[in-house]
């Protein structure tokens, strides 16, 4: 479980680092030119953007760094938590928009986050 669990934090740290260094370098027009699924911003600011990508960075770091370091490891299902929270704000936005299909894939991502959290309290948690 131990593994199962470290590539799902590999996996969502990478997503959501990318995603987020992408939010804090890229203009918002460039950014929502990425695709449909980033027509959201049209319901945010330039400094919105930016928060949330540094919030999806700062939760990526959050996943990974301190586990590995072997500081204050209980930091990585915190932080899953915490995105847990983020994208359950980033499927309320896509319901006001109703924008469905994406909307299912934020709640995914939710989901991957609580297993996450559940495995690291639960299954598999880090010693010390």
């Amino acid at each position: 479980m131990n593994i199962v669990l470290w590539v799902v934090a590999g996996a969502l740290a990478a997503a959501f680092f990318a995603g987020g260094l992408a939010q804090l370098l890229m203009s918002k027009e460039r950014y929502r030119a990425i695709g449909a699924t980033q027509h959201w911003v049209d319901d945010f600011g330039r400094g919105h953007i930016k928060a949330i990508g540094t919030i999806k960075v700062i939760g990526a770091i959050g996943l990974i760094v301190p586990p590995l370091i072997g500081t204050l490891p209980v930091l990585s299902p915190i932080a899953a938590c915490g995105l847990m929270l983020f994208m359950a704000g980033a499927a309320t936005t896509r319901f006001r928009r109703n924008e469905w299909g994406m909307m299912a894939g934020d709640i995914a991502y939710l989901l991957a986050f609580a297993f996450l959290a559940w495995g690291r309290f639960s299954l598999a948690p880090f010693a010390g």
